[in-house]
């Protein structure tokens, strides 16, 4: 199987008009200000992670790791994320998937462990 680059997600070219901040810049705002603004630029990371969540069910795991689904999508995509900070995923945003995955698919609550969340 091919890996997708960046230049064939749909709507990419839309995004590459956004302006992010340089990487020399320091990060800005809380882990759930910075999710948002990632989330905004990279609507297809939820798709994706709803696509691999629902295989998961499917193919009946009782458990559903977002630290494996994120590794999967790194994987797959490799640079095809836009994002203002060091990292094209960032392992901050697992909790922030973890609750929109269930907000959107409450039935798969069980399956996804969700913690408290830290403050910033």
């Amino acid at each position: 199987m091919l890996a997708v680059t960046q230049d064939h997600l749909p709507g990419l070219e839309a995004v590459r008009r956004v302006v992010l901040p340089g990487p020399q810049e320091p990060r800005r705002g809380t882990i759930q200000e910075r999710f948002e603004q990632f989330h905004d630029l990279n609507g297809w990371v939820l798709a994706e992670l709803e696509r691999l969540t629902a295989e998961c069910i499917e193919a009946r795991f009782s458990k559903i790791s977002l630290g494996m689904l994120f590794e999967l999508v790194r994987y797959s995509y490799g640079r095809a994320t836009l994002s203002a900070d060091d990292f094209a995923l960032n392992n901050d945003y697992r909790s922030r998937y973890a609750r929109l995955l269930i907000e959107r698919h409450p039935e798969w609550a069980p399956h996804i462990e969700v913690r408290a969340l830290r403050t910033d």
